[in-house]
Order: C-alpha cells, then sequence, then structure tokens
C-alpha cells in the first residue's frame, strides 16, 4: 500500500478525491495549508469543513494554522497580481512536497485538481517539477470527473460550501458584480 499525501484546499473539494484514493488502495494522509485564504474567517471556515470530510472518511490529517500568514502571500504576489494563481499554487505544492519527503511518502498530490475553476495544467507542471531528482511522485488525477459526485456529497452531509476560490481577488471577481456603479 503506498503512502499518500494529498494538500485540501477545503471540505467539498476533499470528498471526491478521497473517495478516489481510498478506492485505489491508497494509505492516505491530508494536510491544510491555505494561507491564501482570505479573510481568516473564512479560513477557519474552510478549516472546520475540512476536519468535518477527514473525519467521515476516517482520513488522518493535520492543519497548518502556524503556517497561516496572508502577509506571506500578499508579498509573494505582490507586483505578479496577473500571475498569483501560479504563486499560489506553487506556495502549497512546494510546503506539501517538502512534508512528504520528509515524511517519507511515496506520492503527493492536491485536492486542486478536482475543481474545473482550477489550472490543471499549471499544477501538474508544478507538481512535476517540485518532484525532479526526487524519490517522490506528483500523483496526477483529474478528480473533475466526479464534481457533481463531490458537490453532492457536501450538500448532503450539510459541508460548508465556499463561494470564492478562497484569495481576496477571487472573492472580488466573484461578487464584484453586487457594486452600484452609477
Amino acid at each position: 500500500m503506498k503512502n499518500i499525501l494529498i494538500h485540501c484546499c477545503c471540505g467539498p473539494c476533499s470528498i471526491y478525491p478521497f473517495e478516489v484514493l481510498q478506492q485505489k488502495g491508497f494509505n492516505i494522509f491530508a494536510i491544510y495549508f491555505n494561507p491564501n485564504i482570505h479573510p481568516l474567517k473564512e479560513y477557519l471556515r474552510r478549516r472546520e469543513a475540512f476536519i468535518e470530510v477527514c473525519k467521515y472518511f476516517n482520513v488522518r490529517y493535520l492543519c497548518f494554522d502556524k503556517d497561516y500568514n496572508p502577509q506571506k502571500y500578499f508579498q509573494l504576489i505582490n507586483f505578479r497580481e496577473n500571475n498569483r494563481c501560479f504563486y499560489c499554487y506553487y506556495m502549497r505544492l512546494e510546503k506539501t512536497f517538502f512534508i512528504a519527503r520528509r515524511g517519507k511518502f511515496d506520492l503527493f498530490t492536491t485536492t486542486l485538481l478536482y475543481s474545473k475553476f482550477q489550472k490543471h495544467n499549471m499544477i501538474f507542471e508544478i507538481g512535476r517539477d517540485l518532484c525532479s531528482g526526487s524519490k517522490i511522485d506528483f500523483w496526477y488525477y483529474d478528480f473533475r470527473e466526479g464534481w457533481k459526485i463531490g458537490q453532492d456529497k457536501s450538500k448532503q452531509l450539510g459541508i460548508y460550501r465556499q463561494e470564492y476560490c478562497g484569495c481576496i481577488y477571487s472573492e472580488f471577481d466573484r461578487f464584484k458584480k453586487e457594486l452600484m456603479f452609477e
């Protein structure tokens, strides 16, 4: 049985990936590391949803609350806002890779591959490049095939479902139509 470390962005996006990984016989360990999520209250709601899903699937997990530092995220993307997704993905996948290497995992992956709103090619390339020359592999799987399954299950379980990716930019993009321009 191979050990896989999965980075999780939230509870709903973890449901289908956990199902797939369990069906494939992986020994799963999940981490919650998302300093991009803004504001703090949203981060906490998503963390609680993540924990609920981990408990439901009996998946071991660790939350990196001590590393929640939006200032570092903003410094990382400062003057790179048009390419912010790359830096956001890289920051989270790099941390996951380092933990996987230190923890002697065979593979690592991310629930970002579940969302139909994320840039899969970019995520794959970052994961692959991080693994270059190491004994750990990035496990790519197109979890989007189970989008409806995960969404339906999250509703059935009453898991908090967020309305934007997580960063302040995605929040603005999601809700800007509610602004009243004259």
